[in-house]
């Protein structure tokens, strides 16, 4: 009976024995906040353009500007689920610069009234359809995020810098994923996720605490682009050649890198423990120096 090979040096012999833990693929996976409900939203502007073809010029331009005002209005709805999922996933974020949801809301009514207006030329039904539907826009997809979340006291500038480099870090996570997918290798595509996974945890991390960034910069910026770089020529040797070579040194390259990625954010949690406990016993050498007795 045929047996299969798994020798020492079989790709998946070879795979297994890397020191690197590993995590459930599921749970680095992204799911895209824009649903079917998101999409939808398109729809209603094809029919009204066709049917407003024979309607003369009038009907044609406010029907091709009710059209354009739902479309624009489903587009920036689903760049606002895109930007409150983005800040959902951070545990430090600031609001959108943007409410684009908010904006779709209004284009949505101000769409649905020019419809009204085009079937019945009055004012008061327009501005009844148009209120009405940016009612129920903003009932069915909610506001965008309007506060700060977990930025009391922390300053500005540094926040800022805090956000510069993080954003800088997912823009290179995802040209790796990108650049990944030409390999057209569907494991070497889940070991990238792992590692973005793991690059996130640093992220969250500096952004909980802003000193970090120091410690964490080189890490975001020279490392990660060098990350970059190494996957784009990766892909596109793979893609070409298949080399197992390549895929071998490129697999290594990510283990090191991540290997070192979470030990730095692990010294930089163990590092802001250490600070803790000191706050705490300096309060306590305090406390006790005025006397101050538990239970007192």
């Amino acid at each position: 009976m045929a047996k299969r090979y798994g020798g020492q040096f079989s790709p998946e012999a070879t795979e297994k024995s890397r020191p690197t833990e590993r995590r459930d693929t599921y749970a680095t996976a992204k799911v895209d906040p824009v649903g079917a409900r998101a999409n939808l939203m398109f729809i209603p502007a094809i029919p009204l353009v066709f049917m407003s073809l024979n309607d003369g010029a009038t009907g044609l331009a406010l029907g091709l500007g009710a059209a354009a005002s739902w479309a624009l209005g489903a587009w920036l709805l689903r760049e606002g689920l895109r930007a409150q999922a983005a800040y959902d996933q951070r545990r430090v974020a600031k609001r959108p610069a943007i409410p684009r949801k908010l904006f779709a809301s209004v284009l949505t009514g101000v769409g649905t009234a020019i419809a009204a207006y085009k079937s019945d030329p009055a004012l008061l039904a327009p501005l009844i359809y148009g209120g009405a539907a940016t009612a129920l826009h903003l009932t069915a997809f909610g506001l965008d995020p309007m506060r700060d979340k977990g930025v009391e006291g922390l300053d500005d500038f540094q926040q800022s810098r805090v956000a510069r480099v993080v954003d800088e870090a997912e823009t290179y996570l995802e040209a790796m994923a990108d650049a990944i997918r030409r390999a057209g290798d569907r494991r070497i595509e889940a070991r990238v996720e792992q590692f973005g996974a793991t690059v996130r945890d640093l992220c969250r991390t500096v952004e909980e605490d802003p000193r970090d960034l120091t410690a964490a910069r080189k890490y975001l910026t020279v490392y990660l682009m060098g990350a970059r770089d190494a996957t784009v020529k990766f892909a596109d040797i793979f893609a070409r050649s298949g080399d197992d070579a390549a895929r071998a040194d490129y697999l290594t390259l990510l283990d090191d890198l991540e290997q070192n990625f979470a030990a730095r954010n692990q010294k930089m949690l163990l590092e802001d423990r250490s600070d803790l406990t000191v706050e705490i016993d300096v309060l306590r050498e305090r406390l006790q120096r005025e006397g101050v007795r538990p239970g007192e």
